[in-house]
């Protein structure tokens, strides 16, 4: 070949390659992607968790559905998971605890957030006292998430068992595998701070971390706390420890978490290795959650056996916390306005119409869970056989067991509708399995009755904790109720995203499409 052919090849070559860097450097611009020099590329990908982002993508957001479409342990929708600032999440390979974890994410499909903190023990470095991984970014399958290097020299600066040390976290699985979860379920732009105990540690260095973090996180700061629960023990001791350790971290008392955790090993039961491989993130969780003025509530219990691969000689326990925070200034007065607002919406019934319709609602749930027949009433009231359209919900310790109704009014009297709506709240909600037997001494009545809706032309001139809305463009439409906004704690902004997104399966933004048909309603009321 001759010299000039050879020169013509390398001339092209060198062509081709400029080219490709200049289009790589116009789809970062283009994209808005920052230059991460250093990089923590993923540990367990391929093995803990999907290596294929397509899949990895589908298999989260199936746990996150899977879980949304069922009842919890305890608290309600609009009480556990609203405004929740912190999540204990187990850390084991997907197909064994990703169903479980997902219960704890649920609470932030859609929230936007500042930063993440990431709290575990390590199990593959040992190293004394806590460890701050400052790469400038962590990466998965699904992308990379910024690391937030500010806070983590902020926090380092505060004491000195707190390390810069992103060795601590090259081979570390249990931050990673959360990772994933949060770049599902949260809006795209938050960071994330992962933080590790190291093996060696002085008692109290939870609680300077936990008063650290309490002192510098800000409001759409969160925090996600990893750790599995029991190890290696039977199904069946697992099932009677783990439940026991899960209520000792709801009631936020470290102390009785300790003396559980020490009467449980002095048992010695057969290969029971460890109740909390996260132990110090838990108690750092927990005294950070009483820093804060947070309640925690227990969400989720299962452990390895329950997973269609798992064994019940050994398993591993998997458990999930939620930390919400309480109402800021003014809230708890705001929130009895909007109530007594509402309440007015129907100009009001008497406690005796009241009562007949909580009356209504509990025997015909009574009647049709017991005997599948659904009960007839006289009810002579004026009121009460007036046409207006109402929601029954059925809850249980404040869980969300069932929630159905009819919007506009029809041709049937009200206490008709709330008689019909109880029959569908117990036995068709599709969230929820029908309601048992066993579970009707619990049930709680809250029954919303509904004015004649209204179509607006301005987003703007919705009331949240007044107005509930109806979305519609299409076949497609939507409801909230007006106490959905007072229960979450959402913004206007995000009430109707919620909304367009969740119950009518439109863009998150239609409500600001003039194609799209928005209505507006109040509601009375009226509970147990």
């Amino acid at each position: 070949m001759k010299f000039e052919t050879l020169m013509s090849y390398e001339k092209i070559i060198l062509i081709i390659l400029s080219l490709l860097l200049l289009a790589s450097c116009a789809i970062r611009k283009n994209n808005n992607m920052p230059a991460y020099k250093n990089i923590r590329r993923p540990a367990v990908a391929g093995t803990f968790y999907p290596g294929e982002a397509s899949r990895l993508n589908f298999n989260v957001k199936k746990y996150l559905e899977d879980a949304a479409s069922s009842p919890v342990k305890t608290a309600s929708e609009g009480n556990a998971f609203k405004n929740v600032r912190a999540i204990m999440v187990p850390h084991a390979g997907y197909d064994y605890s990703g169903p479980v974890a997902a219960y704890g994410f649920r609470s932030w499909q859609g929230k936007k957030a500042g930063t993440v903190v990431i709290i575990g023990n390590s199990h593959q470095a040992y190293f004394t006292g806590v460890a701050i991984d400052a790469n400038d970014a962590w990466e998965t399958p699904l992308g990379l998430l910024e690391v937030d290097k500010e806070l983590a020299e902020k926090l380092a600066r505060v004491d000195p068992m707190i390390k810069i040390n992103s060795d601590a976290h090259k081979n570390e699985h249990s931050l990673e595998v959360q990772l994933p979860f949060l770049q599902v379920a949260l809006e795209k732009g938050f960071k994330i701070l992962p933080i590790l105990f190291g093996n060696t540690r002085d008692k109290d260095d939870y609680k300077k971390l936990a008063k650290t973090l309490a002192d510098n996180l800000g409001d759409n700061d969160l925090a996600v706390i990893s750790s599995d629960m029991s190890h290696y023990p039977s199904y069946a001791d697992a099932n009677q420890i783990d439940p026991g350790t899960l209520e000792k971290v709801a009631s936020l008392d470290v102390s009785g978490l300790e003396r559980h955790i020490n009467e449980v090993e002095s048992k010695r039961i057969a290969n029971e290795d460890t109740l909390l491989c996260g132990i110090d993130a838990v108690k750092t969780g927990m005294e950070l959650a009483k820093l804060k003025g947070w309640k925690a509530n227990e969400v989720k219990y299962a452990n390895s056996g329950d997973a269609e691969i798992g064994d019940k000689e050994k398993v591993v326990g998997y458990g999930v916390v939620v930390f919400t925070a309480g109402k800021k200034d003014g809230e708890a007065e705001l929130e009895k306005k909007s109530t007594a607002v509402a309440e007015q919406g129907n100009n009001g019934f008497s406690d005796e119409q009241k009562n007949e319709l909580l009356r209504v609602a509990r025997e015909t749930v009574e009647n049709y869970v017991k005997n599948r027949k659904v009960p007839e009433f006289k009810v002579g009231d004026e009121k009460l056989n007036q046409k207006m359209g109402a929601f029954v919900t059925l809850n249980i310790n404040d869980s969300l067991r069932g929630c159905i109704g009819q919007i506009l009014p029809t041709n049937k009297p009200l206490w008709q509708v709330v008689r019909d709506m109880a029959v569908e709240a117990c036995s068709g909600d599709p969230r929820f399995n029908p309601v048992s037997a066993s579970e009707l001494s619990e049930l709680e009545y809250e029954i919303s009755v509904l004015s004649v809706s209204e179509k607006i032309n301005d987003w703007r001139k919705i009331e949240l904790g007044k107005h509930g809305v109806i979305v519609s463009d299409g076949i497609n439409s939507g409801v909230f109720l007006p106490q959905v906004a007072t229960e979450t704690g959402w913004s206007l902004e995000e009430f109707l995203a919620h909304l367009c997104s969740e119950k009518a399966g439109l863009a998150s933004s239609c409500y600001k499409s003039p194609d799209v048909e928005l209505k507006v309603f109040t509601a009375t009321i009226i509970k147990e």
